[in-house]
């Protein structure tokens, strides 16, 4: 979808030259998922990456990206009673390559005094890694080998995303641009809290280990088992995002033609 547009797009450069510029990105990422189902920006964690930008002309520009960070959730901080019931937890890494396509809503180019500004929007998609792990007294444990719901098989620790988002872009120097940006990444998997569906048999879990991190429900006074009850939501999916800003650097050494006549 990302190339075919940009396929398209490639025509309007033979009437504006195009350029290219490196970046380096610095921010924060989260997750809205069973542990945090509405808080964006909840325990946003340091994120940071690189990326490589060719700009068709001052609208339309294709960005590679790599970028990695860490996403988690916490029932325990949750506001709602029966999270903290729950008592789960978790932290996953997430490391990303994306490639996305860019829209300036104002015509926008690096040192240029004549366009140095623009609002844009951007949508792509990607290939994300994640790994969810679970705190026990301090020591972070491996969830997806744990089958911590009863699964035949394990979960995939990839997939793809979709990312899309609003940002700014401004000019700082002649070769020097910054980007705010805030991005979204639609996933197509409810695991990257290991938080799904129901509560497993103990007996169909694999270890002692994976009993204790499938049931970490705080509720002393509780006389009946979990086994079958709601643990997550299994009509959502999992979602992450990428927020910060971005350090742009023009790479082309050739000034810019002149077309006046």
């Amino acid at each position: 979808m990302v190339l075919l547009a940009f396929s398209a797009l490639a025509a309007s450069a033979q009437k504006e030259r195009s350029t290219t510029d490196f970046g380096i990105f610095l921010g924060g990422s989260y997750y809205i998922g069973d542990l945090n189902p509405v808080r964006h920006f909840a325990l946003t964690q340091p994120a940071g990456g690189v990326h490589f930008r060719y700009n068709i002309d001052s609208r339309f520009a294709g960005r590679a990206n790599l970028w990695y960070g860490t996403v988690q959730g916490n029932d325990a901080r949750s506001e709602s009673f029966s999270q903290q019931q729950r008592n789960l937890n978790f932290k996953s890494k997430i490391m990303e390559f994306s490639a996305i396509m860019e829209f300036n809503f104002m015509e926008y180019k690096i040192g240029s005094e004549k366009h140095p500004f623009s609002p844009f929007a951007f949508l792509g998609v990607g290939l994300f890694k994640f790994e969810p792990q679970g705190n026990l007294g301090g020591n972070w444990v491996n969830l997806q080998p744990l089958t911590t719901e009863g699964q035949d098989r394990r979960y995939k620790l990839g997939g793809l995303s979709i990312p899309f988002g609003v940002g700014v872009k401004v000019n700082l120097a002649k070769r020097l641009g910054l980007g705010i940006e805030w991005g979204m990444r639609k996933t197509f998997t409810d695991y990257i809290d290991d938080v799904h569906g129901t509560y497993a048999d103990p007996g169909d879990l694999p270890n002692s280990l994976a009993v204790l991190m499938a049931d970490r429900s705080a509720i002393p006074e509780q006389q009946v088992t979990n086994v079958g009850r709601q643990r997550g939501n299994p009509a959502t999916k999992d979602w992450y995002s990428f927020t910060g800003i971005t350090l742009n650097f023009k790479l082309n050494l050739k000034s810019e033609p002149c077309y006046a006549r």
